[in-house]
């Protein structure tokens, strides 16, 4: 019977992980993917106070070790259900375990999200990708469409613009809301198409292989030919699970407060998957220091 049981191994749930373990807990720390979440993604970040630069990789392995120094217990489980207990509550996962806790902080993030398109869920992997530091390499010298036009977006471009012979950005909306910073480093490359205002309507695939993006653009329908698409149009949660001990919104965020205290006593939330309005590591590690000393306090 663990005191913590911390569902999520991002920023969220490993500050949760510390400041329970440092409040002498015990905390057992479930991660279905790779500790660190979406920041691992990340080759350079810039906005984490007290580096002035450094890699999403190896902020993930410095938090991880951090909080494996300090006794939590770690494991590569995909939770798939919490459900209450006399003495507190089973954490299942989709590999049969089951794991019991005085207590649960759900930090599980989000995934991204698609365009809901025909074919699309068999490309994903074959010509869609997500993330420029592990697949960018497959397109190098070739043309690839970028759909999104946020800090996300921007991001994966910069990384992409260095490999690829071209770039072709479609925004949905009007204009491009990433960071200037961002637009100005992208846009100082000479291979880069930018269109604003457009739909994607299909993709165009030959022989199990896209060969472009059909697109709409001032009523005016286009093909732009590529070699591979990359997905940056946001995330979406992964709450459906826990919705038995955790409310949530219209959009599947949990609905709790910044004291992170749910509809269940003893069940906590933090990071991406809560509703909130701004979603950084620094909020993420925010809620993760909530969590756990509303959980200690709990415990009390």
């Amino acid at each position: 019977m663990y005191d913590i049981i911390v569902v999520g191994g991002g920023p969220a749930g490993l500050t949760a992980a510390v400041y329970g373990l440092r409040s002498g807990k015990s905390v057992f720390v479930i991660e279905k993917s790779v500790f660190g979440g979406q920041i691992v993604n990340s080759p350079k970040v810039e906005n984490i106070p007290g580096f002035d630069s450094i890699s999403g990789d190896e902020f993930a392995e410095k938090f991880l070790d951090q909080a494996i120094k300090q006794g939590a217990k770690v494991t590569f489980e995909e939770v798939n259900g919490v459900e209450k207990t006399g003495e507190g509550f089973t954490v299942k996962t989709a590999e049969g375990g089951s794991y019991d806790g005085r207590t649960v902080i759900l930090a599980t993030g989000t995934t991204h999200r698609v365009l809901g398109l025909p074919g699309e869920e068999e490309l994903i992997g074959n010509g869609i990708s997500f993330c420029a530091v592990c697949d960018g390499d497959f397109y190098r010298d070739k043309t690839v469409v970028m759909v999104g036009g946020g800090n996300s977006a921007f991001v994966e471009a910069n990384l992409l613009a260095d490999i690829v012979s071209k770039l072709i950005i479609l925004q949905d909306m009007p204009y491009f809301t990433a960071d200037q910073k961002l637009q100005d480093q992208l846009f100082g490359h000479s291979n880069i198409e930018a269109h604003t205002g457009t739909k994607v309507l299909s993709y165009e695939v030959q022989e199990g292989r896209i060969t472009g993006v059909r697109y709409s653009e001032n009523g005016e329908e286009r093909v732009a030919e590529c070699d591979g698409v990359f997905l940056a149009v946001g995330l979406v949660p992964d709450n459906k699970a826990f919705t038995n001990v955790a409310a949530t919104d219209q959009r599947g965020y949990f609905d709790a407060k910044d004291d992170t205290i749910t509809m269940t006593p003893g069940v906590f939330v933090a990071g991406d998957c809560r509703a909130k309005t701004l979603r950084q590591v620094t909020t993420a590690c925010a809620d993760g220091a909530y969590a756990a000393i509303a959980a200690c306090e709990y415990l009390r």
